[in-house]
């Protein structure tokens, strides 16, 4: 079969270690940029960048962030949404603030913003963990959208609350129409992508997945439990904040800083349990399916000649998205990336018995 791996030999550890280690990969990921980067622009609508494509790389990214802190370190948060809203206010203070700042640095200092407010709230993970770490970022929830409305400084003093993204504009090139929208998202996207792929490859990802696994033997092969915890927390937060940054200035335009509230937050986890817990390729296959589960329920059951209503609809997704969750974590727990994973061990065998 095209994917067989025999014959192939790395005969250096550059080559061993590479994150794409046969040439098949290495083929199927250019041809997956050359139709992200050229294919989709040609044929996609301003409708489809509005609706989903741009969504879904916002919501990748955040989807990513809590992968990293949930799925390889094993530390349970319910504060993704108040660490996205985190990013976005500090990228709009600070455009907004200095003007002339490069856009990138505006993404990289609110990134780098939200990584410390999420190593703050990560401090109580020292001592507990599990559900009990769940509630104690889940007061990061409440807590930090209530502080952005009740001091009036994050929104400049706005009487309603509602900041609004100026003018985006990168080395000159002013990013207005959508598809331009969409091609700067999936540039800081893919990068930080490839980022978070060789960070969990390198030692600070072994810790972290060490942690995950058992703590305590962890720490008696000499990984230290605090380092570890809060260096997945900022890493966490700082791909969270980038995301939350993206979300407003790409996806909104404008949008209140108490509208990042707890549904983003279940929303990113639902992605990461579905998608698979511990895998890059989970956020994204997670979040692609929970965005596209809402438009499938719109859309189907009227060519079908069902006649849904939009609350009927709307309490249809939570009770999908409830039998899912619970599916998958008895029959597969980690997700559709294991699902590809198997589906990939299958070509490298067929069509011999297995």
């Amino acid at each position: 079969m095209f994917y067989r791996e025999s014959g192939q030999y790395k005969t250096s550890y550059s080559a061993d270690q590479a994150i794409f280690t046969i040439p098949q990969d290495r083929i199927f990921f250019a041809l997956l940029m050359l139709v992200a980067f050229i294919g989709v622009p040609l044929v996609a609508t301003d409708y489809l960048y509005t609706a989903l494509i741009i969504p879904f790389l916002c919501l990748s990214l955040a989807a990513l962030g809590l992968n990293i802190l949930t799925g390889y370190c094993g530390q349970l948060s319910l504060g993704t949404g108040a660490f996205m809203g985190v990013g976005a206010v500090a990228a709009w203070n600070i455009a907004s603030r200095i003007p002339d700042l490069n856009l990138l640095v505006v993404f990289v200092l609110a990134g780098l913003i939200t990584a410390v407010v999420g190593m703050v709230f990560g401090l109580p993970s020292m001592r507990i963990k599990g559900f009990y770490l769940a509630v104690a970022t889940l007061a990061a929830q409440f807590f930090l959208p209530w502080l952005f409305v009740k001091i009036g400084w994050f929104t400049n003093y706005n009487a309603s609350g509602v900041v609004s993204v100026p003018n985006l504009t990168l080395f000159g090139w002013k990013i207005d129409q959508p598809v331009e929208k969409y091609l700067f998202a999936l540039g800081i996207v893919t990068v930080l992508t490839l980022a978070a792929k060789n960070l969990v490859r390198s030692n600070p990802g072994r810790q972290w997945m060490a942690i995950r696994d058992m703590d305590i033997a962890a720490e008696i092969i000499g990984i230290r439990p605090v380092v570890a915890k809060l260096s997945a927390f900022a890493v966490s937060s700082f791909f969270v904040g980038i995301a939350g940054a993206l979300y407003l200035f790409v996806y909104l335009g404008s949008a209140e800083p108490d509208g990042f509230g707890i549904n983003l937050s279940f929303q990113a986890l639902f992605m990461i349990i579905i998608g698979g817990l511990g895998s890059i390729l989970g956020s994204f296959l997670g979040a692609f399916f929970i965005l596209l589960l809402p438009i499938f329920l719109t859309q189907v059951p009227p060519a079908l000649g069902f006649d849904l209503s939009t609350a009927l609809v709307s309490h249809l997704e939570f009770m999908v998205f409830g039998a899912l969750i619970v599916i998958f974590l008895i029959l597969e727990p980690h997700g559709l990336a294991r699902l590809w994973q198997v589906a990939k061990e299958k070509l490298r065998l067929w069509p011999f018995p297995y």
